[in-house]
C-alpha cells in the first residue's frame, strides 16, 4: 500500500480545468439541442431559446472550466492540509 500525501495544486488546477471544460461542452451541447427542439415542438420561431442554446456551447465550457480549475486547486490545497493531520490516502499501485 502506498500513501498519497500531497497533491500539487497547479496540477490539480490544470486537470480540473480541462475535465470540467469537457463536461461543460457536453452540457452545452445538450442544452443547445434541447433549446433547438423546444421551438420545433411548439411550432414557433426560435427566439431567445435558440440564441441561449448557441451561446451554451461556447459559454458552458468556459465557465465550467474556469470554476472547475479554481475549485480543483482549492480541493488540492485542502487535501494537503487534511493529509498532514490524518496521513493521506492509502492507494494500492500495481
Amino acid at each position: 500500500m502506498q500513501r498519497l500525501k500531497r497533491i500539487d495544486a497547479t496540477s490539480a488546477l490544470k486537470m480540473g480545468g480541462v475535465l470540467y471544460a469537457i463536461f461543460g461542452l457536453l452540457a452545452g451541447v445538450i442544452i443547445s439541442l434541447v433549446s433547438m427542439a423546444m421551438p420545433a415542438a411548439s411550432r414557433e420561431e426560435m427566439g431567445p431559446f435558440g440564441m441561449f442554446g448557441a451561446m451554451a456551447v461556447i459559454a458552458f465550457p468556459i465557465l465550467y472550466g474556469l470554476f472547475g480549475a479554481i475549485f480543483s486547486a482549492i480541493a488540492a490545497l485542502l487535501y494537503n492540509v487534511v493529509a498532514g493531520f490524518v496521513g493521506g490516502l492509502a492507494v494500492e499501485i500495481e
